[in-house]
């Protein structure tokens, strides 16, 4: 199982939910959704609090998701 392939399960099936905090951060460990956060870091932080060192998710919560892409064909990148 990939690393954190259960919260991002959970945030993509609790996402219809939590969309009326879309921009928000949510804090998800394993199938539990912990809270949502104003900030980042107040999630981080609960998160660090919460959890210790085991598994995390902290996400910001969007209808939309936005993909960066890129590569590692050096050539490409030449110009």
């Amino acid at each position: 199982m990939a690393a954190l392939e259960p919260e991002i399960k959970t945030y993509k099936e609790k996402l219809p939910e939590l969309q009326a905090s879309e921009g928000k951060f949510v804090l998800i460990s394993g199938e539990t959704v912990s809270g949502v956060f104003d900030s980042y870091q107040d999630a981080l932080a609960a998160g660090y609090e919460r959890f210790g060192m085991n598994p995390f998710l902290v996400k910001q919560i969007s209808t939309v998701e936005v993909l960066a892409s890129f590569t590692r064909d050096l050539e490409l990148c030449r110009t």
